[in-house]
């Protein structure tokens, strides 16, 4: 064992895994935009075709935020991992929570909250009308 870098189990600690990346980089979005005036109405929403990571709301105006987090460049920036693919999942993840919403918004939009962890902080990009 190298610096206590694994567990008992041999598995990697919590901290260092992708997932444990991917939570904080969506509860530190979800922060930021919580600052920005926005109200958290869900957060890693699921349905069949995908999952919405953040639901916000401002006024009248609901957000649908892909968020993207990564801890270094070597795999290109994080907006870059949203694909097509991904958008065309979270077009139809967001017409299925709308169709289900008791209240469904008259104004909405998705952004992408891309973070990079250099340096022990978070880096931010707010990239808003994505769709």
């Amino acid at each position: 064992m190298k610096n206590g870098s694994l567990s008992q189990n041999g598995n990697k600690k919590p901290e260092d895994t992708r997932k444990s990346i991917g939570r904080r980089g969506e509860e530190f979005a979800a922060m930021f935009l919580q600052e920005k005036g926005f109200r958290l109405i869900d957060q890693n929403w699921r349905c069949l075709f995908g999952e919405i990571d953040l639901i916000v709301q401002r006024g009248e105006e609901v957000r649908f935020i892909e968020v993207k987090s990564r801890r270094s460049r070597t795999y290109g920036l994080p907006q870059e991992s949203v694909t097509r693919t991904k958008l065309r999942h979270l077009a139809r993840s967001i017409e299925w929570w709308i169709s289900r919403h008791p209240h469904p918004p008259t104004h909405y939009q998705v952004d992408v909250v891309a973070l990079l962890w250099e340096n022990g902080t978070w880096n931010i990009e707010w990239i808003e009308g994505v769709l």
